[in-house]
């Protein structure tokens, strides 16, 4: 039998077509629940911003909750996106998370504003550059630490001191590859949604890896794989229910804001060209039964090397969502 690496969720709180914002929240919340018992290593939430479809922009705020109604499983930020926030108050949060849940919090840290221009502005304190990025982590480090002090300037963050948060670098890019190797981190790298050349962004994680880096958290480079996954009884039924995040995403490209719409037939879905667009922007994928599911995991496994695995599911329903987790727990635990 095959050993299967860790396999985690990263969820955005989607909100469903007559789904209200707190129902949202509170199935996201239940879901929590759902993969603490399965077995799931890591439940992160993403930070979103001017999205009608998407309900977690308070990041912080959802991983305090979510670590609240669970026992074991980590949760964390996939991830907060730094130049929106400033870094001791990321220090002050994350460190009050970690006080309350002990070596059961993590950070991903992201360089993108996770929105569109005009919320960015609204939105963005810091800068996004690589040198202000590293600073940055520098100082998150120096507020964990046991002395609890930041590296640039004499100020602590009180809440943050000696919990020691592991910080994980997010990316999509050729140069969010390389910074993150730079700066000695582990890498999540958001192949879910930016496939392209992923292969070698890992490449160029690796090469650049330094354990010398005063930001160095461990001792070798270490990945953790985004990969879109639907599990239904049969191929036909996950491809059907897989036509909700395609929509979404077609939504996305034409600047259509919608809730998550029910599936369709697939063939019903936009243009020949459309299909073909979204296939190509969200082809990370393993869709389908049980078997297929595995299969494609395994074959994504090997080909990235990566060390952990982290899932994205979108549906219309909740409950198929939920039975999509308990699915993927049997195939693959």
């Amino acid at each position: 039998m095959t050993k299967h690496i860790p396999l985690n969720v990263l969820d955005l709180v989607s909100i469903s077509e007559g789904q209200t914002i707190r129902e949202a929240i509170e199935q996201s919340l239940e879901a929590a629940q759902l993969l603490d018992k399965l077995g799931f290593k890591r439940l992160w939430y993403a930070e979103h911003h001017n999205t009608k479809s998407l309900a977690s922009m308070a990041t912080s705020n959802l991983i305090g909750l979510a670590a609240k109604m669970t026992e074991r499983i980590r949760v964390g930020s996939g991830g907060i996106m730094l130049p929106n926030h400033s870094p001791l108050q990321v220090a002050e949060s994350f460190g009050a998370l970690a006080q309350l849940f002990p070596d059961r919090i993590d950070l991903g840290l992201g360089r993108a504003p996770g929105t569109d221009a005009q919320a960015a502005q609204l939105l963005t304190r810091s800068g996004s550059d690589p040198q202000s990025f590293a600073n940055s982590i520098f100082n998150l480090m120096g507020w964990f630490s046991d002395e609890g002090v930041a590296h640039s300037v004499p100020v602590t963050s009180n809440v943050g001191t000696g919990t020691n948060v592991p910080i994980w670098v997010l990316g999509s890019s050729m140069n969010g590859a390389s910074i993150a190797g730079q700066l000695g981190l582990p890498y999540s790298i958001a192949t879910h949604f930016t496939p392209d050349n992923y292969r070698e962004k890992i490449d160029i994680y690796r090469s650049a890896f330094k354990t010398t880096a005063p930001t160095a958290q461990i001792e070798e480079p270490y990945v953790m794989a985004g990969i879109n996954v639907l599990v239904a009884p049969t191929d036909e039924e996950a491809e059907r229910l897989w036509t909700t995040t395609q929509q979404y995403l077609l939504d996305i490209q034409t600047g259509k804001q919608r809730l998550l719409q029910p599936p369709v037939d697939p063939e019903e879905l936009g243009t020949e060209q459309e299909r073909a667009m979204i296939e190509s922007m969200f082809s990370i994928k393993a869709v389908g039964s049980p078997e297929t599911v595995r299969k494609k995991l395994e074959e994504f496994t090997e080909r990235t090397g990566a060390d952990e695995l982290i899932v994205v599911t979108y549906t219309y329903d909740p409950e198929d969502r939920k039975r999509s987790m308990k699915m993927l727990a049997d195939l693959w635990f």
